[in-house]
């Protein structure tokens, strides 16, 4: 039934993104799709994008195996995209077009700027890309129950060409729609198991939670700070550094950041933020019931066991709630959950398959051309999706039995030391230079890249993506610590440097355009 499942959807899907797919030379319909979507749809897509296959099957393995500090993951989840909403969403669909890359060049013109964009841009989500495509291969494996690798191999590829075509022809309506139907089905199908889960407890979360802790094998600590990081030298230090990380970092990564240019206005874009919001706390609670339940019923043990990092935990949580008989109606609801999932992985892909694309396509090659015909930069567009799209997949067969985390890290870190600086400072800084916008986008990201391969989620321990070696010498999850205050302090020093004469220009161009970026006074499109 789930390949009948995962079949329907890949259909269903693919038909919807032609049906919605944009004209030959239609930018705006491919870029925003004409901003036609509602503010429930719209919110919607924003969620499914921000909801990730990662953050279902990874923060769904940190609630089961770690309780409590799965707990706070998931709420720094739901707090980045409220920081989002709250203090860049507005700005942001203001100052930009089509891209980040738009937004950042809206007071500071130039190619350089456009290219470290793109730079950024990629960098940041080719590796969750390759965490969803090389979880596919694992996941399909799990749930139809074969273990070659040549197979999962083939799925990776086959649902790689599945997620190109879907941003290719779709665009951003297109890929709306489906995010659209992923949250509905993944939120759907969750609650109905988290209710499952809470009548097996007689609707009491605390005698949930016992259970969990009783079933995890280490007692109260289950229900208490410091459990995932217990190893490290500075376990507090290390949680804390892990959560800003998630905060700062998650709602500013660029896939995310493209749906604000959707909205048609400063309203339209609060009223859909309200609704992004509204599906991620409910997801929050979902995958929270879900986890501690996969724990309480089957014990922390056998999730490690099936797999160390606990993403199946999410799936065998699902099929713990329904006992040990299974009602013809049950096994469809878990056929649900698993097509849900899968459609989770479709969509996230596309999604940042799609933000790669436009960013390459509009930042990199429209912009070296003075007049691109609309229609030219379509097709770019869609070459530039198979140009990610094709050595994303190839990557992900290669890293598929390697611990995944470091990528999901990686991500999220580049996000907290170079996304966020430049758009706080671009967006709300007055004396912020070009140079100062450089030197936040390249140190931010060079801190990461430099520290990120001597933490302790890359070598020296044995569920680290290299656990035959061990160079780890920055003895932290995440790079954070360092990268977050050097990505903000480069964007200062950068400014410094600049000299006063070039600040006080910039100021003068800030003034000009504030009233847009800030107060959406009028919208320009060039």
């Amino acid at each position: 039934m789930s390949l009948v499942g995962f079949s329907a959807v890949a259909t269903i899907t693919l038909l919807l993104c032609v049906m919605t797919g944009p004209d030959r030379d239609d930018l705006d319909e491919f870029y925003t799709g004409y901003s036609s979507l509602s503010p429930m749809r719209n919110g919607l897509a924003i969620a499914g994008d921000y909801i990730s296959a990662a953050t279902v099957l990874g923060t769904g393995g940190v609630i089961a195996l770690f309780g409590y500090d799965g707990i706070v993951l998931a709420l720094s989840t739901a707090l980045s995209l409220m920081l989002l909403m709250f203090l860049l969403a507005e700005p942001l669909r203001n100052a930009g077009r089509f891209t980040m890359g738009d937004a950042l060049t809206r007071r500071m013109p130039g190619r350089a700027v456009r290219i470290a964009a793109c730079a950024v841009t990629l960098a940041a989500l080719v590796p969750l890309m390759l965490v969803q495509l090389a979880g596919t291969g694992q996941l399909m494996a799990f749930i139809l129950g074969f273990s070659g690798e040549s197979l999962q191999t083939g799925c990776i590829i086959g649902v790689g060409a599945l997620m190109i075509s879907y941003a290719a022809i779709g665009g951003m309506k297109g890929t709306a729609l489906i995010q659209i139907l992923k949250i509905v089905m993944l939120l759907g199908s969750g609650m109905v198991v988290a209710i499952l889960i809470l009548n097996r407890f007689d609707w009491d979360p605390g005698a949930l939670f016992d259970a969990a802790a009783r079933n995890s094998g280490v007692g109260s600590a289950f229900l208490s700070s410091g459990l995932q990081f217990a190893g490290g030298p500075s376990p507090d230090l290390d949680m804390i550094t892990a959560q800003l990380t998630v905060v700062l970092g998650g709602g500013v990564l660029p896939h995310v950041t493209m749906r604000m240019y959707t909205a048609s206005s400063a309203r339209q874009v609060r009223r859909s933020m309200s609704w992004a919001v509204s599906g991620v706390a409910l997801f929050v609670l979902v995958i929270t019931v879900v986890g501690f339940g996969a724990t309480a019923l089957i014990g922390r043990k056998l999730i490690a066991q099936v797999d160390p990092q606990g993403n199946t935990a999410y799936l065998l949580g699902s099929q713990a709630a329904f006992g040990r008989d299974v009602s013809s109606a049950e096994t469809f609801l878990f056929t649900t959950v698993t097509t849900a999932v899968f459609l989770t992985l479709l969509a996230s892909v596309a999604g940042m398959i799609l933000a790669c694309a436009n960013s390459l396509a509009h930042d990199v090659f429209a912009a070296r051309v003075q007049e691109m015909s609309p229609r030219r930069e379509m097709t770019v567009a869609r070459l530039s999706a198979l140009a990610v799209g094709i050595p994303a997949i190839l990557l992900a067969t290669q890293v598929q039995h390697r611990s995944l985390q470091p990528l999901v890290t990686l991500s999220f870190c580049l996000g907290a030391s170079a996304i966020a600086p430049a758009l706080v400072y671009s967006l709300f800084w007055r004396r912020y230079t070009r140079t100062g916008l450089l030197s936040t986008l390249i140190g931010g990201s060079l801190a990461v890249l430099v520290l990120m391969p001597g933490t302790n989620l890359v070598s020296g321990s044995p569920v680290s993506a290299f656990p035959e070696a061990d160079f780890n010498w920055f003895p932290f999850t995440t790079t954070g610590l360092l990268s977050i205050p050097l990505g903000f302090a480069c964007g200062w020093l950068g400014t410094i440097a600049s000299g006063r004469r070039k600040s006080e220009e910039q100021r003068h161009q800030y003034e000009a355009v504030e009233g847009w970026i800030l107060a959406g006074a009028v919208r320009r499109d060039n």
